[in-house]
């Protein structure tokens, strides 16, 4: 047992003793039951992942790969895992809370799919002032992210495409550089299709500029429907490292073929700004001009996903055209006053067709709204500020670590069926989760020894719940554990669920101030509906979203 000390004024120093790592007692009794005199076979084993981690399907190949990533280890022995192995093994890297790879159905239209969006995706800080660049891109896609927003302004001149925020101070950057950047980024993570939203606020000149900026930039990669207007969206399979534009079609003559203006969302983001927390479902964004224009042709042609708000009011803007099918976007305040007597009519609207919800403009700090309303309606692109922290950000990165974190979630059946979701009412539950919270490492190892407290060791505590539709969220949290960097709780929860299909597990871990300003020790958020049973090591992240290199938890899944 190894020793800390703190220095306390000048002359003393408070001593602390720090317990050796062990498993707890669940994880021993586990392991005498599945071993033979103290060693586990291979056979052992594959019998543990069978029987008690629900592994159905795993191989004595799936085993010796257990085997195999301890074998540097001094604790491995040729004739099978020690105890101190297989707690080695419970820890690591190969025994993690999710499903691994892409493994949904991925044959489907677009509209069947949740898919990882960002706001703004190009500001580095809040909404009115901070810098425009390339560097939010290029993380964005680094974490799964599919929906790159772009904002097109003329430049200074007039004679360039500028991105950036209008009517704020936010400085530009220049479209192109966006566009190389999304290019060289855009797969790495995952290779099911970038779609980029353009805001479009550009002359007919800049509009053909742009038009030969993406083709150009994308070349093959770029993805152009055969005909205007698609009946039916492609699927993430056949899209596979491509990349479409979606952004509303450009204002046609008075003797087009085409009799229907679109418009976007910049009145209503400007809207929101303008009215705060007024009723945002008229605002007024629906451009009514007489005036004869003619459309660019070669930027028309770009946009595989149409976009933009039919005249007049929400039963229009929600209206089902069979012949064709587009994308709609609505702020969070609009959608949430649609639901009060529209909830069905959005579902149904989202079976076929494409809903994008947009934080209002009043979040200037780029702070993010709750998911879940967007999410129980069907809306396949709920757009986030991907640039700042918190809780809404994390359940939002927690949902789409699901299907191998490719940016695409499959939708639920029950938000596709003929049968209209009604998400007003209130379901028996379906599903009960239990958690145990056995224990706690690696803080030592990816903190500073006074990082938490200047006198001794954290006073470590988890929080546990549920995000999700409003009858299933709960929130509950174990006893501190006090002056241990190896904290065991050994605490069980229970969770009631009726949407296990929408529900995220929120996993927060707080150190202790008796001033109530706990300190942050690490957070994650998991879907439920991908959690694999059994004991489980969950590695923690940091505010932002990036994975420490050794802080993780050990728990154990029930679902019922």
């Amino acid at each position: 047992m190894s020793r800390q000390s703190f220095k306390i004024c000048f002359c003393f120093r408070r001593i602390f003793k720090l317990r050796a790592l062990e498993p707890p007692e669940e994880v021993k009794v586990l392991f005498d039951h599945y071993s033979q005199n103290g060693i586990m076979s291979l056979d052992d084993l594959r019998g543990f992942l069978v029987e008690f981690q629900g592994e159905y399907s795993a191989t004595r190949e799936d085993a010796q790969a257990i085997f195999n990533s301890l074998k540097h280890l001094n604790i491995f022995s040729r004739r099978g895992l020690h105890l101190e192995a297989f707690f080695r093994y419970l820890l690591g890297d190969l025994n993690g809370p999710l499903s691994a790879g892409v493994h949904h159905d991925m044959t489907q239209p677009l509209a069947h799919y949740f898919m990882f969006t960002g706001h703004n995706s190009y500001l580095t800080g809040n909404q009115l002032s901070s810098d425009s660049s390339v560097e939010p891109i290029i993380k964005a896609l680094g974490k799964g992210v599919r929906v790159i927003e772009l904002d097109l302004w003329p430049g200074s001149k007039k004679d360039a495409v500028e991105v950036r925020h209008g009517g704020t101070l936010t400085n530009p950057v220049d479209l192109l550089v966006c566009l190389k950047a999304i290019k060289d980024n855009a797969f790495q993570a995952s290779e099911y299709p970038v779609v980029i939203t353009f805001e479009d606020h550009l002359p007919e000149n800049l509009q053909a500029q742009v038009a030969e900026m993406v083709t150009k930039t994308f070349g093959d990669m770029l993805y152009r429907p055969e005909t205007d207007q698609l009946q039916e969206f492609p699927s993430p399979e056949s899209l596979k490292k491509k990349v479409m534009i979606s952004t509303k079609p450009p204002k046609e003559s008075k003797t087009s073929s085409k009799k229907e203006q679109w418009n976007g969302e910049a009145a209503a983001s400007k809207s929101d700004i303008e009215t705060s927390d007024k009723d945002e479902v008229d605002d007024g964004e629906n451009l009514q001009e007489d005036e004869e224009e003619m459309t660019v042709p070669e930027y028309m042609h770009l946009i595989s996903i149409h976009a933009g708000k039919p005249k007049g009011g929400l039963q229009n803007w929600l209206s089902i055209d069979e012949k064709t099918v587009r994308r709609l976007s609505l702020s969070e305040q609009e959608l949430e006053n649609a639901t009060r007597r529209h909830g069905t009519d959005i579902v149904r609207f989202t079976q076929r067709n494409l809903l994008r919800v947009y934080p209002k403009g009043t979040r200037i700090t780029s702070s993010n709204y709750n998911p879940f309303v967007g999410w129980a309606h069907g809306a396949q692109m709920v757009a986030f500020n991907m640039q700042g922290h918190g809780k809404h950000l994390w359940v939002m990165q927690g949902m789409f670590k699901a299907n191998g974190g490719c940016g695409y979630v499959k939708k639920p059946e029950f938000l596709l069926s003929n049968e209209v979701f009604d998400p007003s009412r209130v379901l028996q539950v379906k599903k009960i989760l239990k958690v145990t919270i056995y224990m706690g490492v690696g803080w030592d190892l990816d903190f500073r020894r006074t990082h938490f407290d200047m006198y001794s060791p954290p006073d470590f505590f988890v929080k546990v719940g549920i995000a999700g539709v409003p009858a299933d969220k709960n929130m509950r949290e174990t006893k501190a554990i006090e002056d241990d960097w190896q904290p065991v709780w050994n605490e069980r929860f229970e969770f009631k669920l009726t949407v296990p299909e929408l529900a995220v597990l929120r996993i927060t871990v707080l150190e202790y101030d008796t001033s109530g300003q706990h300190d942050f020790g690490g957070q994650t958020c998991l879907p439920i509906s991908e959690l694999r049973t059994g004991i489980r090591a969950i590695p923690l992240h940091d505010r932002r979203g990036d994975k420490y290199r050794n802080t993780r938890l050990l728990v154990q899944f029930e679902l019922n």
